[in-house]
């Protein structure tokens, strides 16, 4: 059965409705009935963050590539979106075709952090799934994990029928071969989960038994013969580039709206506090020529304008200073910079600082960790407190007023004098703008100890302890010139309980997600009082996953191995209690971690003279800046914005159009400025809900358009189906004007028409109409009779012209309807409101 599900009586009662809708550039759509296996990919959390997920993007294409597979998207639905799915009984559904998730053959879902785990609960019983692997049977979809918590999946290893452990862009291809072959031969479910098993990388969680001594885990039995462990699978090197050539495009703002560009994984520097650091290993870069094929095709297919270099640690990048001189090069005169998100300190060099200035200022953070030389040491993090103070010198040089520290409190043999040097650094480092105007903005979160690192034995702060040194950063780091930001201890206590917790954690999950918890990364969900009373009735303390272990205790990720040797991990504990310094074996001899055979696992890194090319061609002048042309060419843009378009806000249009005009290549003019934006001015704001038939937006080019009749056509090739551009004319600006708009609405079925009828015939005969309204705590009142010139009724369909005064308060639709009409606030938001016209009023009207 493929149906796609109708949500257009539950968008209009929702918050940020776009989440929903799909239509993002470079989506995929597929017919389901051509496809052999179905695949939905889940980030579980909400859009915005699920849609700068760079591992999700890349399967993503892998999958779509494929002839007879199809794979579509699907994130954490907000409490709201929830809320309405339940009441209108309607099933969780994929982005691309809102198919319902059970249709679906694999559900995959990623596992990026701990604090997202009754999302995946959400998740599973919206689809209508079985929470729980054993409840499963043959008709229900396979559900499958991936991502950097599956190396520790056993708070939620009872949900999942397979976990894929390591890097995915091999694996998923396997794993959707096994089960295309195994259903065409009509195996069972359990027979299914036998042949993953024999895949390489693929964790089967029903196959393995836990045996507890009390708290602790006494072992953990394999349940198949020669089924023993699993090894995280490792690429050899980066996938091929054309697999990102055009990268999906949000239509919702998302938190890093930006094209991602990986220049690298993996990092071998060696901190002992870092899991990505164990997980990600080797070290794989990709050429210089391939990350600016990357650069190119992906800002020309999406309208970017600032692309980020993204690694572990981005400055470790063998021939970074290169690689920069040719992206801003080639971008500079595109207005998209570049920004770095993972910076090492030492890395930071003014060569390089100079280049990622070059069109606009991105953020500047460093993470020192720690706030003395010794805990450095500690952790091998490799930098004193002087490199620090150079780049903060360098950058302050350079031009940055604002520089964002990271640290973390907790780690392994801290102190009180450890504490007080994360105020004392960033006084110092503020001290190297000489005088200028300088903020420093402190970070500070918990130390959470992962596995697969040196510090899995080690002991995570109490949840009081944690608090006590954030409340002794507060008061000795000064108010001026800083500010000092932290992560809930609360939510880091329970990141703690799940970084090393076992299978009886799935019982508690369970219990909170039946109390209510949903979203639990967001601080305005999270609620620790109501998982205190889940462990209470599940039997479990939550502090004793907090302890520190004993090397010779039995870990619930032992038989999961993420190709870091133990012994190695041992020894990097007791390194660190001597503060003795591990290099990094890119730059060094090998440091003995177990993972490298030297024939199809080693360090990928770039030699310089791999990666000389020839200089870089400058753009042609119809890309290019023009600061100097005297001439401006302003041009109107008329537009509709339909269907599904009513659910995006006004910034939303604003980005989307931005992004057009700069995939179409046309010669913007740029505000001047430390931000340039591009010179473009829209028609006033659209309330969410509401269509139109006659929107605009101007824009000034440095060079004429040679033919305006083609530029609509043009345009339209970029857009979603949902917004047409109708006509481009040349325009000269003009002073804004009073106009007159009229609307077409459609009211719902639950609005009893005669008693509108009565209540439009009241308001028309009355010369004033007052409402009420609170700005800013304060009421003020208006008369929008004035502003209503007409109102008609034909049944639920209504026909209304509103006054829109350039300079004065001004009522919309929806107003008209709850304060005219008497509808109620979810009937004016199920209304269908269309804005037919756009009439300016005589200057003497």
């Amino acid at each position: 059965m493929d149906k796609k599900i109708n949500i257009d009586s539950i968008l209009p009662l929702v918050a940020k409705p776009g989440r929903y809708i799909g239509g993002e550039l470079n989506a995929v759509y597929k017919d389901p009935g051509e496809s052999v296996l179905s695949m939905v990919l889940i980030f579980p959390d909400l859009y915005e963050i699920g849609m700068s997920h760079q591992g999700l993007q890349i399967l993503y294409h892998i999958i779509n590539q494929q002839q007879g597979l199809v794979a579509e998207r699907c994130y954490t639905p907000d409490v709201d979106m929830e809320e309405q799915l339940r009441k209108n009984k309607l099933p969780l559904f994929s982005i691309e075709s809102r198919r319902p998730l059970a249709e679906f053959d694999i559900i995959g879902i990623t596992l990026p952090y701990e604090l997202c785990y009754t999302n995946i609960l959400t998740i599973l019983d919206l689809a209508g799934v079985p929470l729980r692997s054993a409840d499963r049977r043959d008709e229900h979809p396979l559900v499958i994990a991936g991502g950097s918590c599956s190396l520790n999946p056993e708070p939620v290893a009872d949900f999942f029928d397979a976990v894929i452990l390591g890097d995915g862009e091999e694996v998923i291809l396997e794993v959707a071969d096994a089960v295309k072959d195994a259903r065409a031969e009509g195996n069972s479910r359990g027979e299914i989960l036998q042949r993953l098993a024999e895949i390489d990388g693929v964790y089967i969680p029903l196959f393995f038994e836990p045996h507890y001594q009390g708290e602790q885990l006494e072992s953990m039995t394999p349940l198949v013969e020669g089924y023993r462990s699993v090894r995280r699978r490792v690429l050899s090197e980066l996938p091929p580039v054309d697999l990102l050539d055009h990268p999906l495009v949000p239509l919702v703002k998302p938190i890093h709206d930006r094209l991602g560009v990986e220049i690298a994984r993996g990092c071998t520097r060696g901190c002992r506090f870092c899991q990505a650091g164990m997980i990600y290993r080797p070290v794989r870069e990709r050429s210089v020529d391939d990350i600016m094929r990357l650069a190119e095709q992906g800002i020309k297919n999406s309208g970017f304008d600032e692309l980020a270099l993204l690694s572990l640690s981005s400055g470790d990048f063998s021939c970074l200073p290169a690689l920069l001189i040719r992206l801003m090069d080639r971008f500079v005169n595109e207005y998209v910079s570049v920004s770095m998100p993972s910076m090492r300190v030492g890395t930071l060099t003014p060569e390089v600082i100079n280049q990622i200035k070059r069109v606009r200022k991105t953020g500047f953070t460093v993470a020192p960790e720690a706030g003395t030389d010794r805990l450095r040491e500690v952790i091998n993090k490799g930098i004193t407190e002087q490199d620090l103070l150079t780049t903060c010198h360098d950058a302050f040089a350079a031009g940055w007023n604002l520089i964002k520290f990271y640290f973390m409190v907790g780690l392994p043999t801290e102190t009180l004098e450890d504490v007080d040097g994360i105020v004392d650094l960033a006084m110092r480092a503020r001290q190297e703008a000489r005088g200028g105007r300088a903020q420093i903005n402190v970070s500070v979160a918990t130390f959470v100890p992962k596995p697969h690192t040196p510090f899995q034995w080690s002991a995570q702060l109490t949840l009081d302890a944690s608090k006590e040194r954030i409340n002794h950063l507060k008061k000795k780091l000064p108010r001026k010139g800083f500010k000092l930001k932290w992560h809930d201890p609360y939510q880091s206590y329970l990141e703690g309980v799940f970084s090393r917790g076992d299978r009886r954690l799935s019982h508690l999950i369970e219990a909170a997600w039946q109390a209510g918890a949903r979203l639990d990364a967001w601080s305005e969900h999270f609620n620790l009082p109501r998982w205190r009373q889940a462990a209470d009735g599940a039997g479990l303390d939550l502090d004793s996953y907090l302890r520190e272990r004993t090397m010779e205790e039995v870990l619930p990720w032992d038989h999961l191995h993420c190709g870091v040797d133990r012994r190695f991990l041992v020894s990097e504990y007791e390194k660190s209690l001597e503060r003795k310094y591990t290099p990094d074996c890119r730059n060094n001899s090998c440091q003995k971690c177990g993972l490298c055979d030297f024939k199809t696992i080693r360090p990928v890194v770039n030699k310089g003279e791999d990666i000389q090319s020839d200089p870089y061609h400058p753009v042609p002048n119809n890309s290019a800046r023009k600061d100097d042309q005297p001439t401006v060419f302003s041009y109107r843009v008329h537009y509709s914005r339909l269907g599904d378009a009513r659910f995006l806000g006004h910034l939303e249009i604003l980005q989307l159009i931005f992004r057009v005009l700069h995939r179409a290549g046309l010669p913007l003019l740029f505000s001047r400025g430390y931000n340039p934006s591009p010179r473009v001015s829209f028609s006033p704001a659209l309330p969410v809900g509401v269509e139109s038939h006659v929107e605009f937006f101007d824009m000034d080019l440095f060079e004429p358009v040679s033919r305006v009749a083609d530029l609509a056509a043009e345009l339209n090739q970029q857009l979603p189906e949902f917004i047409v551009i109708n006509s481009v004319v040349p325009v000269r600006r003009q002073s804004p004007t009073t106009k007159i708009i009229s609307y077409a609405i459609n009211m719902p079925g639950s609005v009893d028409s005669e008693a509108a009828a009565d209540n439009i015939r009241r308001f028309l005969s009355m010369e004033q109409f007052i409402v009420e309204r609170i700005r800013k705590k304060k009421k003020r009142e208006l008369d929008i009779r004035v502003l209503v010139d007409s109102l008609e009724q034909d049944g639920l369909q209504l026909s209304v012209k509103l006054v829109h005064p350039h300079n004065a308060a001004g009522t919309n639709p929806r107003e008209v309807l709850e304060k005219v009409v008497g509808l109620t606030k979810e009937q004016s938001l199920l209304a269908r409101i269309t804005k037919n016209s756009s009439q300016e009023l005589a200057a003497n009207s």
